[in-house]
């Protein structure tokens, strides 16, 4: 399987989200990933369920080895720095200070490692009138304006996965390959920032471009609009996603799939289509709602439009060509069973594979860990004897 991060380690520090999906998709490149958590209880996340291997633990924490310590004592702290002296990267995601007060800050740790790469993931940044607040993903939602492009009216829900944890997650991970690529000609390492406020506005680069250049707030369905997105409800109510974008081929190829020529008299060019968005997607979803999904999925390809039925994640298995790709893959632990996940969506010379350990149980590798730094076997007895691992 293609590892193009061999003999990298990095020691994940981090909880939740941000600082472990990060270190995660290190892993599926081939890093060597050292989970640090607390003894008995670990990472929060992963008690979210019974016992301490949940569904939102193993999201997120793949293909990396668990060491158990607390640094927060003097001999589990001396442990750490010699992992630190050997490390390539370290991962944080606490608010600004804290790492400090944990003994796992910038300043010290590059003492001990010029060559590390420390990435330091908060909620606002560092510095500013916010940057001592706790945040959680939908915090970063909706202060980036995220949430106010996806949710309308009262509803107090909110509806999907999270999205600032995750773009925070790619972002930093992003800064960490860039800082390795650097240090490879300088030989120094690098502090890497990344704010989850920061990398979910960043992420809106299409509607802030368009905000910028009109001046304008961006209307709720501006995006849509524009690139004539539709979700269309069959007569059986399974959906159909559409995308005619702008080349002209792509509304013909529609119209004839669903015999309707004569929308083209009602939406002569693009730009009645875009300023009559609200009014055509009516049109639309009245055709569709006429027929089950299976009678238009095969004009819809005859007629080269751009569309896919919209699948349910328990359905993505089944799809050809989700399985043609071969995108999900399944292990074993052996302590906790069957692990099922997504392959690494980055192909290296045609290998998506990423199925190189499970997520670990707590501490199922602190010894080995341990040892690897150079620590003797009365030395981990030591630290086991005070309660440190």
């Amino acid at each position: 399987m293609a590892q193009v991060l061999p003999g990298i380690r990095v020691l994940d520090l981090g909880s939740f989200i941000t600082a472990p999906y990060a270190a995660m998709l290190l892993a599926e490149m081939g890093a060597d990933v050292v989970k640090v958590e607390k003894p008995v209880t670990g990472d929060p996340f992963r008690a979210f369920g019974s016992g301490l291997y949940s569904s939102h633990f193993q999201a997120h924490n793949r293909n990396k080895r668990s060491l158990a310590l607390d640094y927060t004592k003097a001999s589990g702290a001396a442990a750490l720095d010699k992992l630190v002296a050997d490390a390539d990267v370290v991962l944080v995601n606490v608010r600004p200070g804290v790492q400090e007060k944990l003994g796992v800050g910038y300043e010290r740790l590059n003492a001990l490692n010029p060559r590390l790469v420390y990435c330091a993931i908060t909620g606002y940044g560092a510095t500013g009138p916010y940057a001592d607040r706790p945040a959680y993903d939908n915090v970063g939602q909706a202060l980036s304006g995220w949430l106010s492009m996806f949710h309308e009216g009262t509803d107090a829900r909110v509806a999907g996965p999270a999205v600032s944890d995750a773009l925070t997650g790619l972002y930093a991970a992003m800064g960490i390959l860039g800082a390795l690529v650097e240090r490879g000609n300088t030989g120094k390492g690098r502090k890497v920032e990344v704010s989850m406020l920061e990398a979910t506005i960043a992420f809106a680069t299409e509607p802030l471009g368009k905000l910028f250049a009109n001046g304008i707030p961006v209307p709720h369905y501006s995006r849509a609009a524009s690139s004539q997105s539709f979700i269309v409800t069959c007569g059986d109510g399974n959906r159909i996603g559409l995308h005619l974008s702008s080349p002209e081929k792509f509304w013909r190829g529609l119209l004839k799939a669903i015999s309707q020529e004569e929308l083209a008299q009602k939406y002569p060019d693009r730009a009645s289509r875009v300023q009559r968005y609200d009014e055509l997607a009516v049109d639309l979803a009245a055709v569709f709602a006429t027929k089950p999904r299976d009678y238009w999925l095969p004009l819809l390809e005859q007629n080269d439009v751009p569309f896919a039925p919209e699948r349910r994640l328990e359905e993505l298995r089944e799809d050809p060509q989700v399985k043609h790709l071969d995108v999900f893959y399944d292990m074993t632990h052996p302590q906790y069973g069957k692990v099922s996940a997504a392959h690494r969506p980055v192909r290296y010379d045609g290998d998506n594979h990423s199925n190189f350990l499970p997520p670990p149980a707590l501490g199922e590798h602190t010894r080995e860990v341990l040892a690897q730094a150079g620590l003797s076997p009365s030395d981990i007895k030591k630290l086991a004897d005070e309660g440190v691992i």
